[in-house]
């Protein structure tokens, strides 16, 4: 598979390197920022052009698009690689607003082309175990559920100052309900769309930002189970969590310990897996590209296509609408 990678950042060079390590070929860089690319030089094979604009870029010979930039150029990125007739890979969350996004959806199923998004947890052991416990019933039907995912931000990437990214910046799609879409993607995948969201967020610190820092969102499905989710850009010590409770028992996952607890009726049951999912943090994002490849390659269906990464940006985006209004705010279907 031949790719071109667009935007030079952490992740895109997480992704370059998993790419080549697969036997992909990576034929051109894209950055405006000069020193990304000499910082990402080093790890290029021989023959990937590093080039500052993106219309060079889009007249490679290529399959494939890897979409890293910031957010806010997304939209615009995936459905130029798509009018080259490539397929497209695209860092979460898809947009950091709507504009743009159906009509995204709609130019993938025509041209018969892959847009896969970068809902990266999906590929993690444990996560996927609590997926088989909750669809095979282990706890019962879902009640509720309570996730969080805290992390300080100016720790988050410390090789950078973290009031020039684009977690910091309304502008470029930033703010810990977007940058932290993930909690709405797997709960979402664990407990399907809600109805309903409620949200408290806003800016609570001195945080260099103009964006929110932390939300409280909570989400009300059609059978009645609700879910809350914590998110913060705050804590010193990065956190991140999920329990889901039915009415037979509790799954507990923690990402941290990569461990998945079960809590059964009888509170003297308990069964804890932990070693047979444990795995280097890089594994998922390797699976991730590997399932790109299969979908480019062999026709195989995304994970998370543009479709179902719009409605999970639905969510994302009615929390901050209802943190904005103060009430909440009900999802079409």
């Amino acid at each position: 598979m031949r790719t071109v990678l667009l935007g030079a950042g952490s992740i895109g060079q997480r992704h370059l390197r998993n790419l080549q390590a697969l036997g992909h070929e990576v034929v051109a860089v894209v950055d405006p920022d000069r020193a990304r690319l000499d910082a990402i030089r080093p790890l290029v094979a021989a023959g990937c052009r590093l080039v500052a604009g993106e219309a060079e870029a889009l007249g490679a010979d290529a399959d494939a698009a890897v979409i890293c930039s910031p957010t806010s150029r997304h939209v615009d990125q995936a459905r130029a690689a798509l009018r080259r007739g490539w397929h497209v890979f695209v860092e979460k969350p898809l947009a950091h607003t709507l504009e743009g996004t159906a009509a995204l959806v709609d130019e993938a199923a025509r041209a018969g082309r892959t847009v896969l998004v970068g809902c990266n947890l999906r590929f993690l052991p444990s996560l996927q175990l609590v997926k088989r416990l909750v669809d095979e019933g282990r706890i019962g039907r879902p009640l509720a559920a309570r996730a969080q995912c805290g992390y300080y931000l100016p720790f988050w990437r410390p090789d950078t100052d973290y009031r020039e990214g684009y977690g910091a910046k309304q502008a470029t799609g930033g703010g810990i309900i977007l940058d932290s879409i993930h909690e709405f993607d797997y709960l979402t995948w664990l407990l399907g769309l809600p109805r309903e969201v409620f949200a408290y967020a806003g800016k609570v610190s001195t945080l260099e930002i103009d964006t929110e820092d932390s939300a409280d969102v909570l989400m009300r499905f059609d059978y009645g189970t609700v879910a809350n989710v914590h998110l913060d850009y705050l804590q010193r010590t990065y956190r991140r969590s999920c329990d889901v409770i039915g009415e037979d028992g509790v799954i507990a996952w923690d990402y941290i310990g990569q461990s998945v607890t079960v809590y059964g009726k009888d509170d003297r049951r308990l069964e804890v897996f932990q070693e047979s999912i444990n795995t280097e943090r890089n594994q998922m994002f390797l699976d991730e590209m590997h399932h790109f490849a299969r979908c480019v390659l062999e026709g195989a269906a995304p994970v998370v296509d543009a479709a179902g990464a719009l409605a999970i940006l639905e969510v994302a985006l009615a929390a901050k609408a209802s943190a904005v209004a103060g009430r909440p705010v009900t999802l079409g279907r």
